[in-house]
């Protein structure tokens, strides 16, 4: 038996093998009477301080947690004390240790303790590790709903500018058929300048502007020639000229040459 520092008395099952060589015994028994008296005193004595001394100078939980070197610092301890009387020692081994109740019960409220302990922090790594997760799958989602808006908006960007390319084609278009409205306009009023010039060289300028004037008329369906035509003196201008002058005033040519109205 054994008092840890805060005194807590244990029961130690200690094993110890030793071994007396034939050739030795003579001289071991000269020394200590017998091989009980050997065991009774010598071990005992050996052990017994070494259990006193260790186990008073600590806790009661260090021994406990330190059993295996406290085993072999007795191992070297029994061995030296047996060979002052050429004994080899060939084990040392602790075999049971009997705590007291009162220590058991405090041993096990720590250990319930230490256990909540790890659990607690096994639920917090999961619980962190559950946070992480969903931080992670809720970027990617962000990500994913990113990735879409960026996509909606580049194709409403080509969108865009394929109406712009288009309008502006469409401008482009309508520039250039009305340069070419206009250049054929153009084209058409030098012609008619350049007409109504040579008509004006060959006929003058009244009698261009009776043919002008026959024409337009003649454009709006207006009958400008008399259901019955009387020839007379005077050049083509001057029936031009009468005819036209008659059509105007609403009247017709009679075979006399009488005029009748209607």
């Amino acid at each position: 038996m054994a008092k840890s520092r805060e005194g807590f008395i244990f029961t130690i099952d200690l094993q110890v093998l030793i071994h007396v060589p034939d050739t030795k015994a003579p001289r071991v028994i000269s020394m200590v009477g017998s091989m009980l008296n050997l065991v009774n005193e010598v071990l005992q004595a050996a052990v017994g301080n070494l259990f006193r001394d260790k186990l008073g100078g600590m806790p009661a939980v260090t021994f406990i947690e330190t059993r295996q070197t406290v085993q072999q610092e007795a191992m070297a301890h029994i061995s030296t004390q047996l060979s002052l009387y050429e004994v080899e020692t060939k084990g040392v081994y602790i075999q049971d240790v009997i705590l007291p109740d009162a220590l058991v019960q405090v041993l096990t409220q720590r250990e319930i303790a230490n256990q909540e302990v790890e659990t607690f922090k096994k639920q917090k790594t999961a619980q962190d590790q559950r946070i992480e997760t969903e931080a992670a799958t809720g970027k990617a989602d962000m990500q994913k709903s990113l990735a879409a808006a960026e996509v909606n908006v580049l194709i409403k960007k080509n969108n865009a500018d394929a109406r712009s390319q288009e309008a502006r084609g469409e401008a482009e278009f309508t520039k250039q058929t009305g340069l070419a409205q206009a250049d054929v306009i153009r084209a058409q009023g030098v012609a008619k300048a350049e007409g109504f010039k040579a008509q004006n060289e060959a006929i003058g300028a009244a009698g261009t502007l009776l043919v002008n004037v026959a024409t337009v008329l003649a454009d709006k369906n207006v009958k400008i020639m008399p259901d019955i035509l009387v020839a007379g003196g005077g050049s083509a201008l001057d029936g031009l000229a009468a005819t036209l002058t008659q059509t105007l005033a609403g009247s017709k040519i009679l075979p006399t040459g009488q005029a009748k109205s209607g």
